[in-house]
């Protein structure tokens, strides 16, 4: 965006400008701008939202008036009125055409112009938006998936080492509870309901049967179920 914003009935100069014609920081600027508004003493300055050629961020400038550009200018940095002087008399020696001046199609292409300028800065925004939202998205389900994978995973070792929630190995029980348990009524139990344990590894066993959680229930009076 050009430092003279020309419009059809009015000239400004924005706060980036007196910047760098007062060799300040933008930010400086900004805060002395909102001050003056704020009491009063500037009345014909407007926030006004541009994007950053180089970053394509949204960033707030300053459009003011001949005169409030002359306040803040003095407030800022005396020394520079005459340079902001000058900077004006350019300004409005290089506007050849007074508002009376323009032709109708001049006038519908300042404000077409103006219109898809707004409708960029819109579309920039809500994209920018729309990209973090996805980005969030995708974060949150690689997180769920990954501690759904997790969860599996211990899941599947306490069953391959024969404690879970369904089925327990003697060892195991006795490992947990420090008292000793016979396979044998276990056997009964399966055989008298026609269950078969399941066989899972162990580490120095080998092959050993893992009980039904409900044969531990009925025979020793355990519920696996509560205790892994």
């Amino acid at each position: 965006m050009s430092d003279l914003i020309k419009a059809a009935s009015a000239q400004v100069m924005t706060s980036r400008e007196i910047a760098q014609l007062t060799g300040k920081q933008h930010d400086n600027v900004l805060k002395l701008v909102r001050s003056l508004i704020e009491a009063g003493i500037v009345k014909n300055t407007t926030p006004h939202e541009y994007i950053h050629p180089q970053n394509r961020q949204n960033y707030t400038e300053y459009l003011s008036d001949k005169r409030d550009s002359l306040v803040i200018v003095a407030r800022l940095s005396p020394e520079f009125t005459a340079a902001v002087v000058d900077r004006w008399q350019e300004l409005e020696a290089a506007q050849t055409k007074t508002p009376a001046e323009l032709t109708t199609l001049e006038i519908l292409q300042i404000a077409m112009q103006a219109e898809q300028g707004r409708l960029q800065a819109i579309a920039e925004r809500d994209h920018a938006i729309a990209t973090k939202a996805q980005i969030g998205s995708k974060r949150e389900a690689t997180a769920m998936a990954t501690a759904s994978a997790a969860s599996r995973k211990v899941s599947a070792l306490q069953a391959e080492i024969g404690r879970c929630k369904s089925h327990a190995t003697i060892i195991a029980v006795q490992n947990l509870t420090g008292n000793a348990y016979k396979w044998q009524p276990l056997k009964k139990w399966c055989k008298e309901r026609g269950l078969k344990p399941i066989e899972v590894v162990d580490p120095r066993w080998g092959i050993v049967k893992s009980w039904p959680a409900q044969a531990w229930l009925d025979v020793y009076c355990i519920d696996i179920g509560s205790e892994f």
